[in-house]
């Protein structure tokens, strides 16, 4: 009796391991991300909120879905990615901004994205929860450069494609339920992601030619919209 005891407490508390490193970091993240916020915009209050909110969404997945016992380097990197994210929604609202800090920082952010899945497979730590996490993330990444790319003129509404494609699925997904279905994994998918961020950041260089602006945002936009409609196709072949 008394020997199965702290292997009892040993399996309850194990699974909150992972939990209580998110907050951490989270924690510390969060100080960073102030203290930067505050030097660069003169303000924290929007970088902070979001990524407030972002990391409760994430750490309310994680405390759910999450099935390994330790957090791993994996998620935190993905996390830091977030507050990099977070910190460019300053640049939204403090027009002043260097735009060299905007591509420096997105760009890290860019370089980021698979060093999170290559620390996942090193460490057998991948999971769904960190798939979706990772997906977000770049969604989130691409929604932040297309609106900062319209607000500072660099290029048109047109942009918003690229920014917002996987927030108009989501949409679509609540008025028609066959896009709610989980899709298969697809090299297309992750590549054309890869493009799409890209070209965001290409656009976003200060030296990128004004005349090469267009024809790299409408080939970016038309790669994603075939890629969507793909599975968009799928989905609905698949629910018929």
């Amino acid at each position: 009796m008394f020997r199965s005891t702290p292997h009892l407490v040993e399996q309850t508390l194990e699974p909150r391991t992972p939990i209580i490193g998110f907050l951490g970091v989270s924690a510390v993240l969060g100080v960073v991300l102030a203290l930067v916020s505050f030097f660069v915009y003169g303000m924290f209050a929007v970088p902070i909120l979001i990524f407030a909110g972002a990391a409760t969404v994430a750490g309310h997945a994680l405390n759910n879905r999450y099935p390994h016992p330790v957090l791993g380097a994996c998620n935190i990197v993905t996390l830091a990615r977030v507050a990099m994210i977070a910190f460019l929604t300053g640049a939204l609202v403090s027009p002043d901004v260097s735009v060299w800090v905007v591509f420096a920082v997105a760009s890290l952010a860019f370089a980021l994205d698979g060093v999170d899945g290559w620390l996942a497979r090193r460490a057998d730590l991948v999971s769904d929860f960190g798939g979706r996490f990772d997906m977000e993330t770049d969604a989130a990444l691409g929604a932040v450069i297309s609106l900062w790319l319209l607000i500072s003129g660099t290029i048109g509404a047109e942009i918003l494609i690229l920014g917002f494609m996987r927030y108009a699925f989501v949409a679509a997904a609540f008025v028609w339920p066959a896009l709610q279905a989980p899709l298969p994994q697809a090299f297309r998918r992750k590549a054309i992601c890869v493009v799409q961020i890209a070209s965001l950041i290409f656009l976003l260089f200060p030296l990128t030619p004004q005349v090469a602006a267009m024809p790299v945002a409408a080939i970016a936009a038309l790669l994603l919209s075939w890629s969507f409609l793909v599975d968009v196709l799928w989905l609905v072949r698949r629910a018929t």
